[in-house]
């Protein structure tokens, strides 16, 4: 092969991966957000009667997890303890909806537009547990989120190839956790201000989240190389980021690809900076754990490398070490 076809060569392989790589994310990225409706989405209602929740069943088979609540009072609590989305309410006026769109917007909408459906008529809409004024449909803060997870995978990417010491690279993630999360946490929080809740608590879930995600495809990609690169940023973000949530809920997903999201840091974060946010820490404690096993995943595949690195230099250094030494006689 001449020298000049070498380069084109390895120009139609790089053109050819990477256009079917963007073929099959575009495609699952896509899917996964048209697919979005309700399923088994946690709903209360408030009825003296089972007709409300007959009638809702009817309307949307399978859609909704029906759980009844005493009064209206009790189901505020619960869309206040993130044990449902939202409470439909029989009053003698006609049907009331209670949500909570700090959990969803998407899912507030969703729920108000099947109110209206079943009354046949516009509802009268309390909302428990409202979203930021200053991001309500929730969109600022999913195009925040982004970044968080994009970087996360060149930060890991570049302390793979470009540090060798376990030790550099462990301060590295730590590190930039660290900083990511209360540079990330003071853009997000005060300046665009589309993430509710406390400046410092955000900050934590920000480092939790690139501690997690950075440690494992750093962890994947010092044990095996360039390919547990590839492993660790496709199951942190191509497989989380459209799993996680954030746009809408993972009820709202199709299933069990939904629930299977919550189990991985895109999700967890996504769930947690809902809850730390807007309800004083409701249904945290699940995420919080998820985000911290991983974090632990993450390290102790570095320490792995570590050792499988301290291993292979050991017979090196040994027969060094044991030369002769030739004392020379005068």
């Amino acid at each position: 092969m001449s020298s000049s076809a070498a380069p084109r060569v390895e120009a139609r392989k790089i053109l050819i991966i990477v256009a079917i790589v963007q073929f099959v994310i575009g495609g699952w990225f896509s899917w996964t957000a048209s697919h979005a409706k309700p399923r088994d989405l946690p709903v209360l209602v408030v009825s003296a009667s089972e007709d409300l929740a007959d009638s809702l069943r009817k309307a949307a088979p399978g859609a909704y997890e029906i759980t009844t609540a005493a009064d209206a009072d009790t189901a505020d609590r619960k869309l206040k303890d993130r044990a449902a989305y939202g409470a439909f309410i029989a009053t003698p006026e006609g049907l009331a909806l209670h949500v909570a769109s700090a959990a969803s917007p998407t899912v507030a909408q969703t729920l108000t537009q099947q109110a209206q459906q079943l009354q046949g008529k516009p509802v009268a809409v309390t909302d428990v547990v409202p979203a930021d004024s200053d991001d309500k449909h929730g969109s600022g803060m999913a195009m925040g989120f982004l970044p968080l997870l994009i970087t996360a995978v060149i930060a890991g990417l570049l302390f793979v190839l470009k540090v060798r010491d376990a030790r550099a690279k462990l301060l590295g993630i730590v590190g930039f956790a660290v900083l990511s999360g209360l540079l990330s946490s003071l853009m997000l929080t005060h300046l665009s201000g589309v993430l509710p809740g406390n400046y410092f608590v955000n900050a934590g879930v920000v480092a939790l989240l690139e501690l997690a995600m950075v440690g494992v495809i750093t962890g994947f990609g010092s044990l095996v190389g360039p390919p547990g690169i590839a492993v660790g940023a496709v199951l942190m973000f191509v497989v989380g980021n459209p799993l996680s949530g954030m746009a809408s809920a993972p009820e709202m997903l199709p299933q069990p690809l939904g629930a299977i999201g919550q189990f991985l840091p895109a999700g967890a974060a996504a769930t947690l900076f809902r809850s730390a946010g807007s309800f004083h820490g409701a249904g945290g404690g699940a995420p919080l754990l998820v985000l911290v096993v991983w974090s632990l995943i993450g390290l102790g595949l570095l320490f792995l490398s570590a050792r499988r690195a301290a291993g292979r230099t050991a017979p090196e250094a040994a027969p060094a070490s044991e030369a002769p030494v030739t004392a020379s006689v005068g």
